[in-house]
């Protein structure tokens, strides 16, 4: 009788306080497992609303039903952070279903009015109409990840310039139908941005690039591909005096000029990747490690043939912090 009793007490006392230390540091999917070890476990890991403001269904089947489940249970009412990251099975079917309770982009974003990162990478269903609801309902928006989502156009960039002045990380990878005029007012209005994603993206030109030279916030800048970047657009881009990491991977038009311009104004750089750019020579990383040795410790100036001293040993005379050589395989 008296270990049952004991027993009793670590259940409904000893173990939720464990958990209750331990809970912080587990995946929201550690914790949904957590709940069915037992009821006192259970009542104890809901009742602290902390542990439950994200939705977390990347890369999982059956999305659509999931997330339709979740937003019926109490515990997600005070959701900030939704990620759906290659999320599977979610279409039109699901949208309507929720739709009667509020879903789509539409309801989502109804269902969930605190919300503060949103995420929909790679949804290919996804239209400017989508945006415009998530503006309307969700507020507080600091993050977004639009990556992928190739229907969206600078209508979505002009509701988030209007709407998210706050906004602290955008991500716009490969959305394709972007134009400079979109790109400007975003970076015109949303002056406190610390990362900008514009990866894989050829479409935007020095006239908008320029304008980044506003961002005094700005730490993360991935420009890969970007093929009309010149020298006069870094030269700008220079400005930004709190970057720390930069991506230039496939900027053809870039030489010299723009990255001694870089060199010289951003002297906090810990990350620079400069793969493929045949205009740069030996100059470039002179002025680099004039201002940055103590700081960068990724490079990466494979492909850059008109550099001569690439070899390891060359890099680490230059730059005596470098950890990581290679960015791109």
């Amino acid at each position: 009788m008296e270990g049952e009793e004991q027993t009793s007490v670590w259940n409904k006392e000893t173990v939720p306080k464990v958990m209750k230390i331990v809970s912080t540091r587990l995946s929201q999917r550690d914790l949904i497992s957590l709940l069915l070890l037992s009821p006192w476990l259970h009542r104890t890991l809901i009742s602290y609303p902390s542990l439950w403001l994200s939705i977390d269904l990347r890369e999982m089947n059956n999305a659509g039903d999931r997330l339709i489940a979740a937003l019926s249970l109490p515990r997600y009412q005070h959701v900030k952070q939704l990620s759906l990251e290659f999320a599977q099975d979610i279409d039109d079917g699901h949208l309507e279903v929720i739709k009667r309770k509020n879903f789509s982009v539409r309801a989502i974003t109804s269902c969930c009015p605190k919300l503060k990162v949103f995420s929909i990478y790679w949804n290919v269903r996804v239209t400017d109409i989508g945006v415009k609801h998530l503006v309307k309902n969700c507020k507080y928006i600091v993050d977004l990840n639009f990556s992928g989502c190739k229907h969206l156009s600078d209508k979505s960039l002009q509701l988030v310039a209007d709407n998210y002045q706050e906004l602290e990380s955008l991500n716009l990878t490969r959305c394709v139908k972007m134009t400079d005029s979109g790109l400007q007012q975003v970076l015109i209005k949303c002056s406190f941005l610390q990362s900008l994603n514009l990866y894989a993206l050829s479409s935007f030109t020095d006239e908008a690039y320029k304008k980044i030279s506003v961002l005094s916030h700005l730490r993360f800048l991935d420009l890969c591909g970007a093929q009309n970047l010149s020298d006069d657009g870094l030269f700008c881009i220079a400005k930004c005096k709190k970057l720390t990491s930069l991506n230039l991977t496939w900027c053809v038009r870039v030489t010299d000029v723009g990255v001694i311009a870089i060199a010289e104004g951003c002297t906090s750089l810990e990350f620079l990747s400069l793969f493929g750019i045949v205009g740069v020579t030996d100059k470039c990383l002179e002025a680099l490690s004039k201002s940055c040795a103590n700081t960068i410790t990724t490079l990466d100036v494979n492909g850059c043939v008109g550099i001569k001293r690439r070899s390891r040993d060359d890099l680490l005379r230059l730059f005596p912090y470098l950890k990581c050589f290679k960015v791109h395989s």
